[in-house]
């Protein structure tokens, strides 16, 4: 396990369930939210896998995205789990297209927060 994406993927699970509790707005906890679960999602892959940055940007974004389209066929209701309170959060309750866009933000951020990291590593 690489341990620096799991301590990263740790307190970014904190601050959205904050932005989850606390925020009720028409820009943060809707985009912002989104942008930074896929970040979550990204760190949790680089943590648990081998994937390189790329690959995991785009794995991150795929499940959004497959989420998302869940939502848009009412995959919690097909499950039996739209009583469910933990599948309610963790697979959303409402399709919105323009959420494909905080998704792909949130890939787009990763790719330039790991470029502009692997420019600040000293080189050997």
């Amino acid at each position: 396990m690489r341990r620096h994406y799991a301590l990263a993927a740790a307190a970014l699970l904190v601050v959205e369930v904050a932005i989850a509790l606390f925020v009720h707005d028409s820009f943060v906890r809707p985009f912002l939210g989104d942008t930074l679960a896929v970040i979550l999602v990204y760190l949790l892959v680089r943590a648990a896998t081998r994937l390189g940055v790329p690959a995991a940007a785009a794995c991150a974004v795929a499940i959004a995205f497959l989420i998302e389209l869940g939502q848009y066929v009412g995959l919690l209701n097909m499950l039996g789990l739209a009583g469910n309170p933990v599948a309610r959060i963790v697979l959303g309750t409402g399709f919105d297209p323009k959420d494909f866009l905080a998704y792909l933000a949130g890939g787009l951020a990763m790719l330039g927060m790991e470029f502009l990291r692997s420019r600040a590593r000293p080189r050997s």
